[in-house]
């Protein structure tokens, strides 16, 4: 007799849906313990090598989006950068989800998380903090190098593990 809570049994779309939340969950606490530089004038934000999971998990574009919305609030710009923020994970996940689609090498997950936020982020920062455009692209750019870097190592071990999606 089969175990009823197999995952064989859930409905794809509840995997897909409890994946999303989980994802989306993973995405805040990070930014929640990272809080500390990941608002700073570099803007080290760990938990965005997370937008890397849309390469294998395209269905995790929303989700990735609504995760970044809800991490903004922590950081104190109000609603534009709440909104921003949405606006943010949706482009930045949808062109990792991109490149596979495309079928670019893995590799060009990385200017995706580098420069979707590095361009869009101070276009309301820059009014909100008086700081300019362009410096501010170079320093949230800057910081986003390492998370980039370490999305693509995300998802180099997942392929290596031929993981749903891969």
């Amino acid at each position: 007799m089969r175990d009823f809570f197999t995952m064989e049994n859930i409905r794809p779309q509840t995997r897909k849906l409890t994946f999303s939340a989980l994802i989306a969950a993973a995405y805040f606490v990070i930014m929640f313990a990272t809080q500390g530089f990941a608002f700073g004038p570099y803007q080290i934000r760990l938990a965005t090598a997370i937008y890397a999971l849309s390469y294998p998990f395209p269905f995790l574009i929303l989700p990735l989006g609504l995760a970044n919305s809800l991490s903004n609030m922590l950081g104190g710009f109000g609603m534009l950068d709440i909104a921003g923020g949405f606006l943010v994970g949706i482009v930045t996940a949808g062109l990792v989800a991109l490149v596979r689609k495309t079928g670019l090498p893995k590799v060009f997950v990385i200017p995706p998380i580098i420069l979707a936020p590095g361009l869009i982020v101070p276009l309301w920062l820059s009014p909100l903090t008086g700081y300019p455009y362009w410096a501010l692209v170079a320093s949230i750019s800057i910081g986003q190098t390492v998370p980039a870097i370490l999305g693509y190592i995300l998802i180099q071990a997942l392929s290596k593990r031929k993981v749903a999606g891969q």
